[in-house]
């Protein structure tokens, strides 16, 4: 071997833990925002799951993917990406999802389970996600960003000036609990007319349903919005629609530049995307507003495991 192999430093590693409303995810990502390959578990979670069957869940994935870290590599981090609401200070989750975490403690839960010493950092997946973006995704190049999930839920997280915004709480950016004016649908979270009550995947569906759509799942609305199907089409508008006005009022409140949407439901079609910028265009008087690009995410399916690792590859992002 030479004496510059022997020298050279270990990779960095973060193992990269993504919990959501129905799987959680761990995975080992490089300093470049690589998944490293063969390093990816997943097991179910959701609402009907008890609180210990769930933290069974998450020390599986985590037990499983350290495990496969390599023998020259260096563990630096975990970063764990959480649907919220988060109590980022004390590391403890309660998401609306999974009504039997109140107050759960996954950031000990999870330090528990890796080697005295690694730092592991919680924050809400919205955030996490906007990091991904800003990272090596869509949002590259710009410092004022809003990072969003459309999938089972909706979920968001911000970057102002460069820097994560994430409140006294964690919960800044939780753009899905953002009430939409016309819009009456009740939410889980005890608004009315909140994004995700109106725009997530199950909820698009549940209202093409009382429409008469016969199906049951989002590709199944996706395939009949690409047929031509009538209610598909209308349920897609509607949800694109309250994307827009949410959108456009974050941009109100906080003057972004661009909006990164990924998630499940995002690809629904593209269309989605084009009802959302006409929502945005409304606001004629506000240049401000509408200036806002809204954009698909520029990562693949590995973008929340992505985030998670960039909170702590990208720790220097983090206020």
């Amino acid at each position: 071997m030479s004496s510059t192999a022997a020298q050279s430093p270990s990779p960095a590693i973060a193992l990269a833990v993504d919990l959501g409303g129905t799987k959680v995810e761990a995975a080992l990502v490089s300093d470049q925002g690589v998944v490293l390959p063969g390093t990816r578990h997943r097991q179910p979670t959701g609402p009907l799951r008890s609180a210990e069957e769930l933290q069974a869940a998450v020390d599986q994935v985590v037990t499983a993917t350290l495990a496969t870290l390599p023998t020259d590599a260096r563990l630096v981090g975990v970063g764990v990406g959480a649907a919220g609401p988060v109590d980022e200070e004390h590391g403890l989750v309660s998401p609306l999802n999974m009504p039997v975490w109140r107050g759960w403690p996954l950031r000990d839960n999870v330090a528990a389970l890796v080697p005295e010493g690694i730092p592991v950092t919680l924050r809400m997946d919205g955030l996490a996600i906007t990091l991904a973006e800003h990272w090596v995704g869509a949002a590259q190049g710009s410092d004022h960003v809003m990072g969003m999930i459309v999938s089972t839920g909706v979920g968001g997280g911000l970057i102002l000036h460069g820097r994560t915004v994430s409140g006294p709480t964690g919960n800044a950016g939780h753009i899905g609990h953002v009430e939409c004016g016309g819009f009456d649908d009740p939410c889980a979270c005890g608004g009315t007319g909140c994004l995700e009550a109106v725009a997530s995947g199950p909820k698009t569906v549940a209202w093409a349903q009382r429409q008469g759509f016969a199906g049951s799942t989002g590709e199944e609305l996706s395939a009949a919005y690409a047929a031509g199907d009538e209610i598909a089409v209308a349920a897609v508008r509607r949800s694109g629609r309250a994307l827009g006005q949410a959108i456009a009022a974050a941009t109100s409140l906080v003057d972004l530049e661009v909006v990164a949407i990924g998630g499940g439901f995002s690809h629904v079609t593209p269309d989605l995307f084009e009802y959302a910028r006409e929502a945005v265009a409304e606001r004629v008087e506000f240049g401000f507003v509408t200036k806002v690009r809204i954009v698909p995410t520029g990562l693949s399916q590995d973008g929340p495991l992505i985030g998670a690792a960039a909170l702590v590859h990208r720790a220097d992002v983090l206020r």
